[in-house]
This record gives C-alpha cells, sequence and structure tokens, in this order.
C-alpha cells in the first residue's frame, strides 16, 4: 500500500502535468493555457498562467537544471518559456508540422528537445546559437501514423517513440554540433540523425499509448490500447533482440507508464489506478494495484441497518450511492511522470487525469 498526497486543482481534464527540479513548481496544461502552480505548504496555490498558444496545449515540460519550460499545441507550435525578472519570456518554435503537436520532451541534456505530432513526424529542435533560434530536424521513415508519446534514453541521442500505427520504434536524433558522440549501446554503436535502431509491433497492432526507457537504458517498454505491456531487450547493433516480453491482462487500457527500477515498471491508464509490474527478461509480471487492496482515501463502509436499506431503496431505487469510485482519482490517469528518484531507483511518482487531480505517491 502507497502513501499519497491529492491535488485536486479544478474540475477539468489535465492533458499533460511536470514538476520543476525543486518540486515547488507544478505545470498543468489546461485547455489552450499552461497553469503555473507553487507549492504552498501541503498544496498548491495559482501562481502564472502561460499564454500563447491558440488551441488545445497536449504536452509540457519543465527542464530540471536550467527551469525552462517547453510546451506543444494543436496549433502546431511549440513555445519555449525561459524566466527572466519581468515573468517568462516566450521563444515561438516553428514546428514545420501541418497536423497537430501530440507530446513534449526535454532531453536529458537539455540542448534539445523532441515534439511527436499527427503529421508522422516527430520534430527534434536545438538551438543555433549564430542565429538565435530553434531549429526543428524531422524523423518521419518510418513512421506511418500519429506519434503518441516519445522517451528519450540516458544517452540523449536515442528516442523511443509509440504511434497509432501499432508500432514502437527506437530512432537516433543526433544532431552534429549538438550532441557529443554517444558511447556504443545494446542498441547500436554508429548513430547517424534517423537511424532506426529498433521498430516493434505489439500482439493486436493496437494503438501505442506511451513508451519509456529503463534507468539504464538498456530495456525499453511501451503500453498499448490492447491492455498490454510490452517490454524490449535487445541484443545488439542490427540483431534481433535478446528478449521482447509481453504482459496481456484482463484490465481496462493503460495509457502512461513509469520506470520504477530495472525490474518494475508503474503504468496506469483508464481503470483510474496506477499498477505495478516486475520482472526481467524472463518473464514479467501484474503484481497488483499501487492503492492496496483496500484501496486508502475512501472513508469505511459502516454498517447498514435493515430499516436504513429499505429506506434508500424507497427513496433513492438503490442501497448504496455508487457515483464515487473506490479510487483516488476519480476518472482515467492521463499521464504518470517520476517525482524523486536517486541511483536509478524512483522512490515517488506523480499521475494527473481527466478529473483535475495531481496525485503524488510515495513507493
Amino acid at each position: 500500500m502507497a502513501s499519497h498526497e491529492v491535488h485536486h486543482l479544478f474540475h477539468h481534464p489535465i492533458a499533460d502535468h511536470s514538476f520543476s527540479a525543486d518540486r515547488k513548481t507544478l505545470a498543468v496544461a489546461r485547455d489552450n493555457n499552461v497553469e503555473l502552480y507553487n507549492r504552498a505548504g501541503n498544496s498548491f496555490q495559482l501562481k502564472d498562467e502561460l499564454r500563447g498558444h491558440d488551441k488545445t496545449v497536449t504536452g509540457v515540460d519543465i527542464a530540471p537544471q536550467s527551469g525552462r519550460i517547453v510546451t506543444c499545441s494543436q496549433d502546431r507550435n511549440a513555445y519555449v518559456w525561459e524566466p527572466s525578472s519581468s515573468g517568462w519570456k516566450p521563444t515561438l518554435v516553428i514546428l514545420r508540422l501541418n497536423r497537430a503537436a501530440t507530446c513534449v520532451r526535454w532531453s536529458p541534456a537539455e540542448t534539445k528537445f523532441a515534439v511527436g505530432s499527427g503529421a508522422r513526424a516527430i520534430a527534434v529542435c536545438s538551438f543555433e546559437q549564430e542565429n538565435d533560434w530553434w531549429v526543428s530536424k524531422h524523423l518521419k521513415r518510418p513512421i506511418r501514423s500519429t506519434v503518441t508519446a516519445v522517451g528519450w534514453h540516458p544517452n540523449g541521442v536515442l528516442l523511443a517513440c509509440g504511434a497509432t500505427d501499432g508500432h514502437a520504434r527506437v530512432l537516433s536524433s543526433f544532431v552534429k554540433g549538438t550532441d557529443a558522440r554517444p558511447e556504443p549501446s545494446a542498441w547500436g554503436e554508429r548513430l547517424p540523425f534517423g537511424t532506426v535502431c529498433g521498430e516493434f509491433l505489439n500482439r493486436t497492432a493496437g494503438w501505442v499509448h506511451d513508451v519509456g526507457f529503463s534507468p539504464s537504458g538498456d530495456a525499453m517498454a511501451f503500453v498499448s490500447h490492447d491492455s498490454s505491456v510490452t517490454v524490449v531487450y535487445p541484443s545488439g547493433p542490427e540483431q534481433p533482440p535478446k528478449a521482447v516480453v509481453s504482459v496481456s491482462t484482463q484490465l481496462l487500457p493503460f495509457t502512461s507508464l513509469v520506470w520504477i527500477s530495472e525490474t518494475e515498471i508503474v503504468a496506469a491508464g483508464y481503470d483510474c489506478e496506477a499498477y505495478r509490474l516486475q520482472g526481467d527478461q524472463n518473464g514479467w509480471q501484474l503484481t497488483g494495484s499501487v492503492e492496496g487492496k483496500r484501496r486508502p482515501g475512501m472513508p469505511q463502509e459502516r454498517e447498514e441497518s435493515a430499516l436504513n436499506m429499505f429506506r434508500q431503496m424507497d427513496l433513492k431505487g438503490k442501497v448504496k450511492d455508487d457515483t464515487q469510485l473506490q479510487t483516488v482519482h476519480q476518472n482515467t490517469i492521463s499521464t504518470a511522470r517520476i517525482y524523486q528518484e536517486s541511483g536509478g531507483r524512483t522512490s515517488k511518482f506523480s499521475t494527473s487525469g481527466v478529473d483535475g487531480r495531481v496525485v503524488v505517491w510515495n513507493l
């Protein structure tokens, strides 16, 4: 059973959220804007609002070291927001996309970021010092449909992506002049921009909702709309993978995942609660809900007398009021993010959802 803190910000869906490195600032995507909340004691208070997009904001990410915020939207643009003495200074990034941007994440080195889109492309954006602007290069082949999720390898060059064509892919996003040459790994040795290091199809070709590398980068996991979680272990450049382990569940589909350690994953989605999975290349299994069997946070049911049961049946036509779910989140969980980690192990993670809640879980 995991303890948790619940922050019910508003009665509105949260498309994405991100915490600053000191965990004092929370950015949430709400409609066309990004709202910034500052921690005040045990709660978060609305401090600022980032306005610039004219359509729904689909992704937000705070760079841990520099504090810069990147946002993307269905208006096909991205903004990089830098803190200044007069507030947040926006810089428009022309993504050169003809469809909506769907997701965005900073690279580990914070020198570039990746934006998924409905244009069957990923825009990898880096900063050019001499021209003082952000430029984007497109990863297109072999993507054949909308990109729903992106995730960075620890080396900052390899990029995992999931799409609605049922594939999860590992691609090279090496940008000359920005990236140092990466060390050889199980995914590949020579990695020019656009190199396909892996392409994986889940059993039913269901939409891939989220992807993520393990803390070491030696494994990659993705969740799909067929309620499965698939973990891939590469063996070497241009070699078939050592193992592809797929776990089918009887739950509703997962929409997001977080690696807790090399042998543990937390996934959450349409079931409105987070679940643990444990294993290695020999096999993975679902071990249960993060909330525990009793599902904490809900009042304990009191004994109902026979008289009260009949009274409720007469007044409402039912014995119990079943409008409230027995979970902390009251609607679909849209995003799970790492909140606190050390030494490759996550001790806390956060979730946000359609119910307007942000919940921090203590493992």
